[in-house]
């Protein structure tokens, strides 16, 4: 008898396609795919995983065209829990990572990491490990385009705590935000000593800079 082939194959997920080319290709020239799939949006990938068997594992681009990576994170290993996924990003925010992990990723690799470390990830991760690496240490990062979406639960903030942060964040005084609101100025005031608690801070300038890169959602 003739012995089966085993096929091992990967899904690269970025939109960026030359990228996206050059991950895959590294993954068949040094990892030991058989086959790579490169695809730019989350609507190709699903596409994708209907017409294929799932893969022995997915490397996600943490930032896609409709925004942040998470819920298509979340989704994937609801359904495949068992895949192993290698979330990347160039971005040097450093709450991604923890934001990628808690979301179900197996590991989170920065861009601008050597092929010799995104090896290392890839095999430790087909080894049913973890691979977490640490921000570059030269890494200052710009969120003035690319914002980590935050909900008020994981702030601990009431639905209207959360609308005066959001107020807050956009630079208005108390008074505004009072008859934006519909509220007294003292009651404003007690909505801001509340997140002022929630937040361990002292002051709105260290409200916006604990906050900066990061976008206040609806949970």
């Amino acid at each position: 008898m003739h012995k089966v082939k085993t096929v091992k194959t990967a899904v690269v997920i970025d939109d960026h396609p030359l990228v996206t080319r050059g991950i895959a290709d590294f993954l068949k020239s040094h990892c030991g795919f058989s086959d790579v799939h490169a695809v730019c949006n989350t609507a190709d990938f699903w596409h994708m995983m209907g017409e294929n068997h799932p893969p022995a594992m997915i490397v996600l681009d943490f930032w896609l065209p409709d925004g942040a990576a998470l819920p298509l994170l979340e989704q994937l290993k609801a359904k495949h829990e068992s895949i192993p996924v290698l979330v990347m990003s160039a971005d040097d925010n450093p709450a991604i990572c923890s934001k990628a992990r808690e979301s179900g990723a197996n590991g989170f690799i920065h861009k601008q990491e050597s092929p010799e470390v995104f090896a290392t990830a890839v095999n430790a991760l087909l080894d049913n490990g973890n691979w977490f690496s640490n921000m570059p240490n030269h890494a200052i990062y710009d969120t003035s385009n690319k914002e980590l979406p935050i909900t008020l639960q994981e702030l601990g903030l009431t639905a209207r705590q959360g609308e005066v942060l959001g107020l807050i964040l956009q630079g208005l005084p108390n008074k505004r935000i009072a008859q934006r609101l519909s509220l007294s100025e003292q009651t404003v005031k007690e909505h801001i000593s509340g997140i002022l608690e929630r937040l361990k801070v002292r002051n709105r300038v260290e409200i916006i800079t604990k906050l900066r890169g990061r976008k206040l959602v609806s949970n």
